[in-house]
């Protein structure tokens, strides 16, 4: 593991029709101890709910021992866990993977997906119970072997960032959990793959489903949080190539980013999430009030989703702010919804655009799921002035949402008008933009 001093960066321009509009977005970070590192970079004052406080200033404060350029998998996990919760910046150069062996690394002695799939066939098994026996043990111990070597714990007082264009991490799931003061910046993180998905012959009313473990990041009880300027996909293992078994797409992704579990006070900025289903979770659980009331304050900004079936967020509880992203339909793509208005939620998502393909319904891009009203307004579709609500409610009756989340963000950066959002964020959202 080699500990090399840091890099310089440059911030990007954007064309708005025929002008050319240089965009300065290092309103978005400030720079701790002179330079222009990447790694040396806080959260801008007023930069949404993790800039709340003494804000997010991550490993900025590390001295040259804590200062990490890591090009592997182990090394990654070891230079996190050097140190304990000092500050420490962690630079990803190239492409490091967590599964670089292959599932059939993780599998326990004796396990047979054959012999799984002819176990618990329902014609076999029934949907009347969940699986048991000798496979179904041999498939969680499994599991186990993988969850353990594809989770890494974040630290506290820590900056992530990837070296140039090209830093990635492909299957390996980033766990933000229990900690304080965390940045993660510049990398494209390819969603884990679960080797070892589990079948549930009661899910999905009794006809089953396959149910897949591991998210790209996890946010868990955490605090004061930036995500910025990564991009967060299904990469070569899009759901598209995923084979199906008992008439079930056999699902081996979960999520991209998770926060949950009263995580509080975070900035997810200027990434790419592209080509993936259950997107983004913003509280878990309908039943986790007692964690997640008063939490789960999130905000949203210049992200970019394409792809995307669905969860762009789903919100429980928290006092989410959602502005000036860009979210991107394409025809044939599937297609759920954007927002998910989930239990307790105040969901306020303003001057943000939506391009979307012809055909695909605009009621669709809110989705009610528990009664909690939402404030939507200046929001685009296509180029034009939408009342998201207003729609929705007129297409899909029997779900009307209310208006008025009951809040007003005060935590923003410049907010820019949604007709020159796509333009904007196509060109500086996701990994590679920060040099």
């Amino acid at each position: 593991m080699e500990r090399k001093k840091w890099h310089g960066h440059a911030r990007a321009a954007a064309v708005v029709g025929c002008t050319a509009l240089v965009l300065s977005l290092t309103g978005t970070a400030a720079q701790a101890g002179g330079g222009r590192d990447l790694g040396r970079q806080v959260l801008g004052t007023g930069d949404g709910w993790a800039s709340e406080g003494a804000g997010t200033t991550g490993g900025a404060a590390a001295d040259a021992a804590h200062v990490y350029t890591v090009t592997t998998w182990e090394e990654f996990r070891a230079a996190l866990a050097d140190g304990g919760s000092a500050p420490k910046i962690v630079k990803v150069k190239g492409t490091i993977d967590a599964v670089s062996q292959g599932c059939a690394a993780f599998e326990a002695e004796g396990y047979d997906f054959g012999r799984y799939l002819a176990d618990y066939d329902p014609a076999v098994w029934g949907h009347d119970t969940t699986v048991s026996g000798e496979q179904e043990d041999l498939r969680a111990a499994s599991a186990a072997n993988q969850d353990k070597a594809i989770k890494v714990d974040i630290p506290a007082n820590t900056t992530i960032v990837g070296v140039g264009r090209d830093a990635a991490i492909l299957g390996g799931s980033l766990q933000i959990k229990g900690v304080d003061n965390v940045i993660v910046r510049n990398l494209t993180i390819e969603a884990p793959i679960d080797c070892f998905p589990q079948w549930d012959p009661t899910d999905d009313n009794k006809t089953g489903a396959w149910n897949s473990e591991y998210d790209g990041v996890v946010v868990y009880g955490s605090t004061h949080v930036w995500i910025d300027h990564n991009t967060l996909t299904d990469g070569r293992y899009p759901d598209s190539t995923l084979p199906s078994y008992y008439g079930k797409t056999y699902q081996q992704h979960d999520g991209l980013l998770d926060i949950v579990r009263g995580a509080n006070h975070v900035t997810v900025s200027w990434n790419s999430f592209r080509n993936h289903d259950k997107t983004m979770l913003i509280g878990n659980s309908d039943s986790a009030g007692a964690t997640d009331a008063g939490k789960l304050k999130v905000t949203l900004h210049h992200n970019r989703f394409e792809g995307i079936v669905e969860r762009a967020p789903r919100v429980r509880f928290g006092q989410v702010d959602s502005y000036n992203n860009h979210f991107v339909v394409t025809k044939d793509q599937p297609f759920g919804y954007v927002y998910g208005i989930g239990k307790d939620s105040q969901l306020y998502a303003t001057d943000n655009a939506l391009s979307l393909a012809k055909g695909v319904s605009v009621g669709k891009a809110l989705k009610k799921w528990s009664e909690a009203p939402l404030t939507a307004e200046n929001n685009y579709v296509n180029g034009k002035k939408v009342d998201l609500i207003a729609v929705h409610n007129a297409e899909i009756p029997a779900e009307t949402l209310q208006s008025g989340a009951g809040w007003t963000p005060t935590l923003r950066t410049k907010v820019h008008h949604p007709r020159t959002v796509p333009v904007i964020v196509d060109l500086g959202a996701g990994a590679g933009k920060l040099r």
